[in-house]
């Protein structure tokens, strides 16, 4: 299974065991502790770029181990200020603030998206690493973090130019069909139902009905009323 620090793998076996660990880790969901190797490997890595400094002693005074935080601080101080080395040293203070807050939580929270962003401050730290401070090949700065090779361990077949160029291609292929003179877009015909729905038949009287007799019977009382007005006369 290919890897996105197969470029490692020259440069420091160790560090590279160690990350890819945590793909695998990551690969397998368990997201927190994806972040906390890739912390380990910040603290490894840190710690290989101070012993390169002649000046800078990587232990205590009385030999004690000193904590990451102490080499992050070593590392500030004898920064140049150049662009790289900001980003070098903003990286693994990135891996070890999710890293300790991975390792001391409380509760388990599946957070994948910082644990992937985790790897790939990791995948950056360690290109810079290989080139500036091992001397490898600076082809490698031209290598971005592939998510894909990641989940499927598998290198595409097409590069990423070549999957927009094809993308590209094919939309311009139906511009072209569209574009012609007498095409028409089918509309998708509707289903005619083929169930008749019968009004059902209102039962009792309706109110017209009913408006027109009581007109009758009131005329009908009025005239009755007028003949015999008449004949009383």
């Amino acid at each position: 299974m290919t890897a996105n620090f197969d470029f490692l793998k020259k440069v420091d076996k160790n560090l590279y065991e160690i990350i890819t660990e945590a793909e695998k880790l990551y690969r397998d969901e368990y997201f927190e502790q994806c972040m906390g190797q890739t912390r380990r490997f910040g603290e490894h890595l840190c710690k290989k770029v101070l012993g390169q400094k002649k000046h800078v002693s990587v232990s205590g005074r009385n030999g004690e181990k000193i904590t990451f935080d102490d080499m992050l601080a070593s590392l500030n101080d004898c920064s140049t200020g150049g662009i790289e080395e900001k980003e070098f040293i903003n990286d693994l203070y990135f891996l070890k603030k999710h890293g300790n807050s991975a390792v001391h939580s409380a509760s388990i929270k599946k957070d994948g998206i910082t644990a992937l962003e985790c790897l790939k401050r990791a995948f950056e730290a360690a290109i810079s690493f290989s080139v500036y401070i091992r001397g490898a090949d600076p082809d490698i700065l031209r290598r971005r973090y592939n998510t894909e090779l990641l989940i499927t361990g598998e290198r595409s077949e097409k590069s990423l130019a070549e999957k927009y160029t094809e993308a590209k291609s094919q939309k311009a292929v139906k511009q072209k069909r569209t574009s012609k003179p007498g095409y028409k877009k089918t509309k998708k015909l509707k289903k005619q139902s083929s169930v008749m729905v019968c009004k059902t038949k209102k039962k009792g009287i309706s109110l017209y009905w009913i408006l027109t007799g009581i007109s009758f019977v009131v005329s009908t009382v009025i005239l009755l009323v007028f003949i015999i007005s008449l004949h009383m006369n």
